[in-house]
């Protein structure tokens, strides 16, 4: 009977530490608060050299985080990119993801989002000088730079056609190198979601003009696991807050520069 009991004690012990492992949420390790982000996106989320990561996506997931209770020494970054955010959540490798991550129903099937905690959507950055290109429309006889895999210069290869593509469409790995390209005018534009756009562009201010017209429609949430309402409930109120309080506007402000106007308002947040 006493060794009944002291085995029962043993699992309870085994089961509370399991919990405190995995930091008392849906994934990660130790006590800490893992959240998945890019490392990549100058504005958004980027690694800097000493370590640290900077970015609109490490402010929010920074406060997000500090309202479910895990400040800053407490957070975690690991890198996700758009092919393992799914997999990455459903396996239990993190807490939450916010990386760009566009909230849609095929995506809803698989985990479940916050949010959104920023609508953003396909637009134009072009040199600061260039007053040619206003809209999409203005596109048809451009050059355009776009990153390979993305989803961004199909979207316009789409609405031109195969010939287009082949005249005018130049793919690099990423959006980074497009950059010099525009710069030094061996292409036009660069065409992406206006916060990337924005991200990059802020490095070097007063050089490019996003355009400011989107033409598509993108909602950033914040992805958890499917089954944990909970979780997302949490994060849904910790985002309203976020927007109340000021800290939202703040986060635009220092991460998109002179673009920032662009973002001004922030959106509602959509509860399912």
């Amino acid at each position: 009977m006493r060794m009944r009991r002291i085995g029962a004690v043993v699992v309870a012990a085994a089961a509370v530490a399991g919990l405190s492992a995995c930091g008392g949420g849906s994934g990660g390790g130790g006590d800490k608060f893992v959240v998945g982000i890019k490392f990549d996106q100058p504005g958004l989320g980027q690694k800097q050299p000493d370590g640290s990561f900077k970015g609109f996506d490490v402010d929010v997931a920074k406060y997000i985080a500090k309202e479910l209770g895990y400040p800053d020494d407490k957070v975690e970054f690991k890198e996700a990119i758009s092919a393992n955010r799914e997999s990455f959540i459903q396996q239990g490798q993190v807490n939450m993801v916010i990386a760009t991550y566009s909230i849609t129903d095929d995506r809803k099937k698989k985990v479940a989002f916050a949010g959104p905690y920023l609508v953003t959507g396909q637009d134009i950055l072009t040199r600061a000088d260039d007053t040619t290109i206003n809209s999409v429309e203005d596109l048809k006889n451009k050059k355009v730079c776009g990153a390979q895999g993305s989803s961004s210069p199909q979207r316009l290869a789409d609405k031109f056609g195969a010939a287009w593509k082949d005249q005018y469409l130049t793919e690099q790995q990423g959006y980074g190198a497009c950059l010099p390209l525009l710069e030094n005018k061996q292409v036009d534009a660069i065409s992406t979601d206006a916060t990337i756009l924005a991200g990059f562009a802020a490095q070097s201010p007063g050089k490019f003009r996003l355009v400011g017209k989107t033409f598509s429609e993108e909602k950033y949430g914040v992805g958890v696991k499917l089954e944990d309402k909970d979780t997302r409930e949490k994060i849904n109120a910790a985002i309203e807050k976020m927007f109340q309080d000021g800290s939202w506007k703040k986060a635009v402000d220092a991460n998109f520069g002179e673009f920032g106007k662009f973002f001004a308002n922030p959106p509602a947040v959509e509860r399912y």
